[in-house]
């Protein structure tokens, strides 16, 4: 494997810090303390290009290659991971389900919007007894005539109550588990789709949407059926292959600014007339902490780059997944032990490291079902049990 970065994937990494610095970095905090969502941020990231991801040309995408995606998704979390968790549902989830399952009709007509922002997407699995376990999904799918009758209820949806476009997971018949899964696009402005925002206060991720949606009575053709009937769940499961790449991107993003923040306020602050990174076990958790980060970097380009190449990387992707957020979530408790009084206000970013990180652990299959994806990838499965 060649480490160095190609002339494009350096431009795309450049691009996505340039932004990142420049444009998130003055409010993330302000979008963090007042929960905002905004339209021109992601309009913004449609214009340079960066909601185009791996997505084709002639779909009005970037055509970026897979090293590059998760270089943007690194950039971004490094930052606001807000802004990236919106990144990964709407290029990673959303537009590339679209682009793999969808009719070329579906294509054409909201794939360029998506890659622009015009359009935002939202990707509707979980639900509350089903999320880890796909195949359990109770929202139904009734057909009646050319039509399917959706009811049934979806909650922490990322993008839900902004999104112009829903892939929604609705099953014919709960008994069939997975058999029975099928896909559907549905616009958000249909008759019987309901949102509302998720009570309660999000304990990270608070400049994201999350919302609860119901389905009832939501009537859609059989046209918006996202691949063929019953093939709902290999829909989310592809999709969630792609999505937990760009978690643990952006999981490897909030491990470097940690990082950055411990070296930083090392550095800067005195105690018993030295500096705080003069004392050894500062110098320890600091050394670990970035080794932590670069190994999981490499993981994670490592899952890109199988992915550019058309490998098998479901188990190369659960690793990534798996170790960045984990030692990320090392980097930010330690940075907020490090940084004391300081780390544990909001007067230093790290703070909103840790409670972003947790988020990351569960979502888009949490650690412990990384754990079961890659244990089966490697033992397989026993049939005779």
């Amino acid at each position: 494997m060649d480490f160095e970065l190609s002339a494009e994937q350096r431009h795309w990494q450049t691009v996505a810090r340039q932004f990142a610095r420049d444009e998130l970095a003055p409010l993330a905090r302000e979008s963090d303390e007042r929960r905002l969502f905004s339209r021109d941020v992601v309009r913004r990231m449609g214009a340079l290009g960066l909601l185009g991801g791996p997505l084709e040309q002639e779909y009005g995408g970037s055509g970026m290659d897979y090293v590059s995606f998760a270089l943007v998704a690194e950039e971004l979390g490094r930052v606001d991971s807000s802004v990236r968790g919106f990144l990964t549902v709407q290029a990673g989830l959303v537009t590339l389900c679209l682009r793999q399952w969808g009719s070329e009709e579906q294509r054409q007509r909201y794939l360029p919007g998506l890659a622009s922002g015009e359009l935002i997407g939202c990707y509707c699995l979980t639900e509350s007894g089903a999320g880890s376990d796909a195949a359990s999904v109770q929202t139904t799918a009734r057909q009646e005539g050319d039509d399917y009758i959706l009811n049934g209820e979806k909650v922490w949806i990322t993008n839900g109550g902004v999104a112009d476009i829903a892939i929604v997971m609705a099953t014919r018949d709960p008994a069939e588990r997975h058999r029975g899964v099928c896909a559907f696009l549905v616009p958000t402005d249909t008759p019987g789709f309901i949102r509302e925002r998720m009570p309660g206060q999000e304990l990270g991720h608070r400049g994201s949407d999350h919302a609860r949606l119901r389905f009832e009575d939501c009537r859609v053709p059989a046209s918006a059926l996202l691949g063929k009937p019953g093939e709902g769940f290999k829909v989310a499961m592809s999709g969630l292959d792609r999505g937990r790449l760009g978690v643990a991107a952006g999981a490897v993003g909030v491990g470097q600014a940690c990082l950055d923040a411990c070296i930083a306020f090392a550095c800067e602050r005195r105690q018993f007339g030295k500096r705080l990174g003069d004392f050894q076990m500062t110098q320890a958790t600091i050394a670990d902490m970035a080794a932590e980060v670069e190994a999981a970097r490499l993981l994670t380009y490592s899952a890109a780059w199988l992915q550019d190449r058309g490998q098998p990387a479901t188990q190369a992707t659960s690793i990534a997944k798996l170790y960045a957020t984990e030692i990320a979530a090392r980097a930010a408790n330690g940075a907020v032990t490090l940084h004391g009084s300081r780390g544990y206000s909001n007067e230093y970013p790290v703070e909103r490291y840790l409670r972003d990180i947790k988020g990351m652990q569960i979502y888009e299959g949490a650690s412990n079902i990384q754990r079961i994806i890659i244990a089966r990838e490697l033992l397989g499965r026993d049939d005779g049990a």
